[in-house]
Order: C-alpha cells, then structure tokens, then sequence
C-alpha cells in the first residue's frame, strides 16, 4: 500500500518487517493459546487455580459490548473498543490485578433468519460459520481473551439459562410497599392468609381458580397482553418501542411500523421505572447516557383527572392539572377501550358538520377514521406540521371542575401507548390543542395569564392562574402561581373523588415476543384453559425444532381479521406436546414466539464468570470476587465496560432492568450490571461517486490537481461510515497482511482519544510501523540479529526522560488516554537513537510499556533481552519520585511589569539566591539603581518594581 510498508531492494537480515512480524506474531498466538496465558481464576469452581500468579489478587473485569458475528466481517472500525480494552486489560495485569476479559458472540438476530428465508441455508449454519471468522480475525490482533469463558447465546448451554432467568421474572412481582421484586409464592400466601385484600374484597378462599389465576397473572413481571404493539410488515414481526425509530421505522431495515393490537408476551420494566432513574447517580457512566436514559424513563408528576360519561370515566394524566378549567373537549387515541362502548348509533343534536368526517353515524365515522390512522406510523400521527384532523365521537365528557359538558373526539396524534391513550384538551396552554380548536371551532379558554406583549395564540410559559375559580365548588385558583395551583387542584380532585396526585412515565413496558423463527423459545406451555404454565427447571432447555420454512407469515396491518403466523406454530408435532408437570400426563401447546434477541444480551457478563458451571447461571462467590460492591454505597458491576453510544437505551435500560430482578431475588449481590461505561469513538472513513451516483472503490481513487480520480474520471468524495455497501471497507486483515497486527493495534489507539470519531487514513498507519521499527532497532542489530544492549548505566537526561515517561504513561494507561501514552514512548524511542547503544534500564521498561500496545513484538523483545517465559505478568514500570523532580527551573524577571529577562537557578535554590539572581540578570537595567521592591513566586517567576 505505500513504498515503505513493502521494503524492496537490499532490507537488512533482521529488520523489523510486515513478515518478520506476522512470524512473530503468529508464534506468540499459538504460546498464548497453548499455556493459557490469559486465563483468570476463578475463586472457586472448575475455573479456580491457586497457582496462578495472580490468585487471590485484586479484581479487574473488563467487558466489551460483545458483537453480532454478520457475514461481512470486521473492518478496521469494528475492533477499535476490543483493542482498547485489551490495552487496558493487559496494564491492569501488569499492574498487579487479576483481570477478567472474554469475548462471546450476541449471536441470535435478524439477518441469519433473513438470509435462511433467502436461501434455506439454516441460521444456526451461518451464524456458527461467522462465529468462527470472527474468532480468527480477532485471534489475529492478539486479542488477550480467556477463551474458557466465550459464549454464544445460541448455545443450548447458554440458552438454557436465558429460560431460566424468564421463568424467575414469569415468577415474580413487584412489591410496592418492600419496593423490589419477590417471588410469586409470596404474594398468593399473603392473599390466602389475608394480609393482602383483594380486589373486591373477597376473601381469597372464596375466589374461583380462574379468578385465583387471574389476579395472580396480573401481578406478574412477565405477562401475556392484548395491546397496541409496533407491527413491522418488512420483517414480519413486532418491535419494541426502543426499536422503532423516531421517524415511525424499524431500526434495523428502516421499514414502515404501524400499529396493532396483539396477543404479546410483556416484561414490567415500568415497576422499576424510579430504581432505573435514580441508581443512574450510582454510575460511572457518560452524563449524555444517563441523560438519554432519563429522558426515555420520562418521569412526570402531575394528576389523573377522571371526565365523566355516560359510561365509564375517561380518565386522563396531565402534568398541569392547574390548567383544568381550560379542558374545552377531550381526545381519545383511536384504539382506545372505552371508543366503542361511547359511540351512539346516530348523532346527537346539534352535532357541527364539521366534526362527523362527512359520516352519516357515529360509528361509520370511527371506522373510517380509525383505519385511516391504522396505516399511519406513529411519526406521522404526531407531525406537528400535519393539519390536525379527528372526529366526534357522538358524546360528550363533564369537565370535574365547570360541571360543563364538553365534546369527545377521536384524534390520531393521540397514542393509546403513551400516558392513558387520553388527553383533556387545553387550547389556551398547548399549541396541538390550539391547532385542533382552531380546526373545529372548539372554545378556547385561558387560565395562565401570558407575560407582558404576548401577542400569540397558545400561551405555554408560566404565570399566574386566570379564569380558574369555582367558588360554588370551593375550589379558587385565580392569582396563584404554577406549583402552588397544582397542589391546591391535586387537593381538591382526591378530596372530591375526581382524580388523584399521579407520577406517569414515558417509559412503556417491554415487548418481548418475536414472530420470529431464530430466537430462544419461551419455557411456557399452555393448558386447556389457556392458562400459561411455566416448564419445571428440569425441562430445560426447550431446543428450537428444525422446520422446513423459516419465514413468518405477514399480515395486512389494516385488517383487523387477518393475523400473524409464526414458523414454530408450523411444527404441530412440537407445537402440541403431553408432559406431565406434577399432576398426570396431561395435553399443553407450546408458545410459539420465540424471545427477543436482547434477552441473551441482558445477562451474558454474569456467564463469563462461571461459564462450565452447569447447576446454576453463576456461583455466588464467583460473582460477589468479580461484580459484588467494592463498598458501602457502590452499586457493584464490572469495573468497564466500552461499547457504542447507540445502544444506551436499549440494551442498557433492558440489562438494567433484568439484573436488578435477579439482585431483588437474591441470585446476584450486585444491584447494577455495569459501574462504569465508556463510549468509544467510530472510525470514519471517505466514500467516493462517480457522475451516476454509484460508489468506486475507495482504494482505486487517487487525488490529483486537487480533485479525486477513478482513472481518468473525476470522482465526487463523501465522509461517513465505513460500509461494504459504501466500497470503502478496510479490514484488520488487510492492514494485518500489509504491516502486521501490531501496529494495526498502535494506529488505532494513537489516532487520537479513543472517545472520539476519528477518519481513518491508510497511509498514516506508517508512522507506527516506523516507530516499532525504531523500538525495534534500540534493542536488535539490524545486520547480525544481536542485542544492542548495554549494561553501562543511563545518562542523567535519559534515565530522567526514562523516569518522566513511565509516570506519564502510567497515568494515561489508567486514565484511558491511549493516544497521548503513545506519544511518550515515541518520546522516550527517539531519545534513543542518538546513542550509540541502548542502556538495559532503560531497553527493559520501554518493552514492557509497549506491551499492552504491541504485545508480540514487545513479547519478543522481552525474549531476546534475556527473559523467560510470557512478559503478560510482569510488573509495570513504576517511576523514581526523586528523578521525577526538576534539576533547575527558569524564572522570568519582570522589571515594572515587563519580562526584561530570564534566569536558570537550581530547583531546590534558596529565595534569597533567586532574587540575587534575578537582580544580576537584569542589572543592565536597574543602571546601579535599587529596586524598591523584589517579590519572588516560587517557581514561576520574579517581579521588579523600581
């Protein structure tokens, strides 16, 4: 790729080159992979060895966002996080810590299923296959993983263990009062001895076992729902709300989502709502993380505010409930429950024109209108920019506060999945509800009093309440300010039974069925009644069954006749199934959604500690050594984790979720999986055009006269991500080929902070080949092969250099600062050369600091120095405090505020030398007169005033 990457001509016998190093570095894989160099004990169990050197020594659990294995491989922007935490995996053993860091595959997921439905090929055959190229790639960059512990969640022993963790969330609720979770047990035990009532009263014995059943399954932490769910059409399955983007698409395909009402397994994450947002304040974590954290959590205080009908209050969740008295009309979702039960069969007196949709019915007027909003995303129901379109419902609410009747209407930029899928409509303090009355010719009232020279329609800023009295009801707002109105109407709503004081999130709970064939199944079978039963731990795993057609069966989103059929629910054979689960061999059809591909992501670290135990997911003591609290107040977890920024709601918030259900069970003393996270950069890469619009292959295109060629076309360049589809792919392999894994390994880190994006430029990877050249070329003779190694001792300015380095490079290693640690070892390499032979003080530190850099080649150095054996635990360099301390210092003289002068006195000098050096320097300028004031800064500078 460049002139010095592929050395011609006469190239001394024992340079340090791309083939010398693969040599190298493919002998040092194969002596790793032998004596198991990287292997962390454990303290117990199958994987403990008291004879390691670092048993019983501090933790250090490093963990990566573990990768999907796709086909396409890894180019040179997938390892960057893995070789970062390698660096710092391998300082921390260095340091003295016993480090944990493996590596597994999240390895159920779409794409295998897609390219099965494309081509027969079963998922498990592709996946496995790309499992493996992924192990050989990441084997190549010398990546120092304790192999013993890689998983995959498509591993039958993993999986296994998925089910397990399900069935412990199916057997569970939360307990307000204790606030965690407990087992299911509990609280059938606290109904039947009466410590709980009922919810109408009855005592438990008296229940029916259909009605038992039914309120224990309403107290479940995982549970069936009919509800509104995201249908995506293009991939044949439901999404979760954190899977569907912000423009109404699916995050993986970008195809259209609609809404639908389904049969779904759920997960209550919204129990945990408030352990979710304030334990953020335990976390290491980016403050942009835990802020997108809490915005999605979306935690509101306000009121629930019951509107009398007909039929059932329609009861809504406001923030404002200050602002009641300006409810002119209420809007309900579409899909909302009580639609159906308010529509009459002919439009009431008086209805507008405007408000029927041009319907002769109510009820025509709602289907319409529903099936409309049916084959819109949520996206588009919402735009702020659409014109606001509804209809009547053909009833009227009563507004608790006036007593008044106001009208009911349907609306798309309502949600049934957001808040109660009904809204009091306050024109004056919102401007949708403005846009809406305005359209159909609603009253508007205002009850805050705008600021001075407001001239707007809807007035959304605070100020005093207006238009806000009853005093036939005792109720009076007028004159008062936001936060003192709503307690007065939040204390006039309980005291009334009209509404109550309410915390409301965004957060919605988790849909967890896939229509999918890749997946783990459920541990759930079904009884006669429709009952969901829970499969005995005994019976697992339950194995997906071959089948011989991998695609689900879609649906028109707009039919509510038509419905989804997954490729389990093909296989009769092991759909129906008689087990006998304590009470007689007995008929139960198996759940045929399979889970999530979250669901093994959300607990894979808490396997890596005890990977070949096959009686429980972890051990206890394995767990508390290397994820219990460090203390009073920590909240446990690994010591870092580093993975990308697009995953902090989803995966975060759900292993979040699933891991403070295992601490509320007892079955882990952690109450956070993750103490500390760090967010690498992405490496970004140029893309390039022609006049079609296509893109050429990056590689092919020069630069000339100032613009890009493709031969002789100019081509348009772009910058962005790196991609197949984009041709602009590099990967570990070429540059491993090219100029070896190491210092593949030192570009990356020395890009700049590994925090930050960065544009990857092939010919900058030259300076990191010659500078392991040069690293190279202190300690061997290029010519004989020999040690050019003296045992003479080191200068004063090079031990000094020496001993400024290694404390410098000690505390960028500690601090993450990869780049700026490289560029002292540069430092210290170029100090070097021009000495006509390297001191060993020094030879020895400078390989041990390039260790977790360019391990091979540091591993070699090591050898040729005189060593024995792996370098993996030696101790890291640590600096002389006495050499770290300057010999002089350089004062400034400033006479009257000016720098006339400079003066070098040595570091520990006396005051009194300084200001008489001070005065000599600048003697010229004083002209024999005497200062009538000298004042010395210890170490920065000297003032003369005359």
């Amino acid at each position: 790729m460049t002139e010095a990457a592929a050395p011609t001509g006469d190239v001394p016998p024992y340079r340090y080159t791309a083939q010398l190093a693969g040599e190298i570095e493919r002998r040092w894989q194969d002596t790793w992979a032998r004596e198991g160099t990287f292997h962390a004990p454990n303290p117990t169990g199958p994987l403990a060895d008291p004879s390691h050197p670092r048993a019983g020594a501090e933790k250090m659990y490093v963990l990566d966002m573990f990768p999907y294995p796709s086909g396409a491989g890894l180019h040179v922007g997938h390892p960057l996080g893995y070789i970062g935490t390698d660096c710092y995996a391998r300082f921390q053993r260095m340091a003295g810590r016993n480090v944990l860091h493996a590596m597994g595959f999240d390895a159920f997921g779409l794409p295998a299923e897609q390219y099965a439905v494309q081509t027969g090929t079963h998922p498990r055959t592709t996946t496995e296959q790309n499992i493996e190229r992924y192990r050989t790639q990441l084997r190549r960059l010398g990546l120092a993983h304790d192999e013993r512990r890689s998983v995959a969640t498509i591993d039958t022993d993993f999986y296994r263990w998925t089910q397990w963790i399900f069935l412990q969330v199916f057997n569970s609720w939360y307990d307000t009062e204790a606030k965690k979770a407990r087992p299911i047990a509990e609280l059938v035990a606290g109904f039947a001895a009466g410590e709980r009532p009922t919810p109408d009263g009855r005592p438990w014995a008296e229940l029916s076992a259909a009605e038992q059943r039914a309120i224990v399954d309403d107290h479940r932490l995982a549970y069936v729902s009919q509800a509104p769910v995201n249908w995506c059409p293009g991939l044949g399955t439901v999404l979760a709300n954190e899977e569907v983007t912000a423009d109404g698409r699916s995050d993986r395909g970008n195809f259209p989502v609609f809404k639908r009402n389904l049969k779904q397994w759920m997960m209550r994450i919204t129990a945990y709502g408030d352990r979710l947002l304030d334990d953020l304040d335990a976390l290491d974590w980016p403050e942009p993380i835990k802020l997108m954290q809490r915005n999605w959590i979306g935690r509101s205080t306000g009121a629930h505010i019951d509107f009398g009908t007909n039929r059932e209050p329609i009861r809504v969740f406001t923030t404002r409930p200050d602002t009641v008295f300006g409810a002119t009309y209420l809007v309900l979702a579409p899909e909302h429950e009580l639609v159906d039960a308010l529509v009459p069969a002919a439009w009431p007196a008086g209805t507008r024109d405007a408000w029927t949709g041009g319907h002769a019915n109510p009820r025509a007027a709602v289907e319409a209108y529903r099936k409309a909003a049916a084959a819109k995303t949520d996206l588009e129901r919402q735009a702020d920019s659409r014109e606001k379109t509804g209809v009547f419902v053909g009833a009227y609410g009563v507004n608790p506060v006036t007593g008044s009747q106001i009208p009911i209407f349907v609306a798309d930029y309502v949600l049934a999945g957001y808040g109660t899928g009904a809204i009091m409509a306050v024109p004056g303090q919102d401007e949708r509800d403005w846009a809406f009355a305005e359209v159909f010719d609603l009253p508007i009232v205002r009850t805050v009093q705008p600021s001075e020279g407001f001239d707007g329609k809807a007035y959304t800023g605070e100020g005093p309440a207006i238009n806000s009295a009853a005093p036939e009801r005792g109720l009076d707002l007028d004159g008062l300010g936001v936060a003192e109105a709503k307690a007065r109407i939040i204390e006039w709503l309980e005291a009334n039974g009209h509404g109550t004081g309410a915390v409301t999130y965004r957060l919605r709970d988790w849909l967890f069925s896939r229509q999918r064939y890749w997946g783990e199944p459920f541990p759930i079978v079904y009884d006669a009644d429709g009952n969901a039963v829970a499969l005995p731990e005994e019976m697992l795993p339950v194995e997906l069954p071959e089948v011989a057609d991998f695609s689900p069966k879609t649906f028109d989103p707009t039919d509510a006749d038509s419905s989804p059929e997954t490729p389990l629910s093909r296989r009769r054979d092991w759909v129906e199934v008689e087990l006998d689960l304590g009470d007689g061999p007995k008929r139960y059809t198996r759940e045929t959604n399979v889970m999530p591909q979250w669901a093994g992501s959300c607990w894979y670290e808490l396997r890596y500690l005890d990977p070949t135990n096959s009686g429980r997911f972890v051990d206890a003591e394995n767990e508390r050594y290397w994820m219990g609290p460090q203390g009073e107040g920590d909240c446990g977890g690994t010591d870092l984790y580093v993975g990308g920024a697009e995953h902090a709601v989803l995966h975060l918030l759900y292993a979040r979720f699933w891991h403070k259900v295992l601490y509320d069970l007892g079955h882990v003393s952690s109450f956070e999986p993750y103490r500390r996270l760090f967010n690498q950069g992405m490496i970004q890469a140029y893309a390039y055009t022609d006049t079609r619009g296509s893109y050429v292959p990056a590689e092919e295109v020069v630069e000339r006269d100032g613009g890009w060629f493709l031969g002789d076309d100019e081509v348009r360049r772009e910058y962005g991500k790196m991609g197949k589809s984009l041709r602009n792919v590099v990967t570990p392999d070429d540059m491993c080929a090219v100029y070896g894994a190491d210092t593949f390994r030192v570009y990356e880190m020395s890009m700049g902070p590994l925090e930050v994006s960065r544009p990857w430029e092939t010919r900058a990877v030259v300076g990191s080949y010659r500078f392991l050249q040069r690293v190279w070329r202190a300690v061997v003779d290029e010519q004989t092969g020999a040690v050019r190694v003296t045992d003479e001792p080191a200068d004063a300015a090079t031990r000094r250099l020496l001993h400024k380095v290694i404390d410098g490079v000690r505390a960028d290693m500690a601090g993450i600062r990869f780049n700026t640690a490289i560029a002292k070892l540069i430092e210290l390499t170029n100090g070097l050369t021009r000495l006509p032979a390297t001191p060993r003080e020094v030879a020895e530190p400078l390989v041990l600091m390039l260790a977790p850099f360019a391990p091979h080649v540091a591993e070699e150095l090591w050898q040729r120095l005189g060593h024995t054996g792996s370098l993996t635990y030696v101790d890291f360099p640590t600096a002389d405090p006495a050499l770290l301390v300057a010999e002089t210092v350089t004062y400034p003289v400033q006479v009257n505020g000016k720098v006339r002068g400079r003066v070098e006195v040595p570091a520990d000098a006396a005051e009194d030398t300084v200001r008489a050096a001070a005065l000599e320097a600048v003697a010229g300028i004083l002209a024999g007169k005497d200062p009538r004031k000298v004042i010395v800064v210890k170490g920065r500078m000297v003032s003369v005033v005359l």
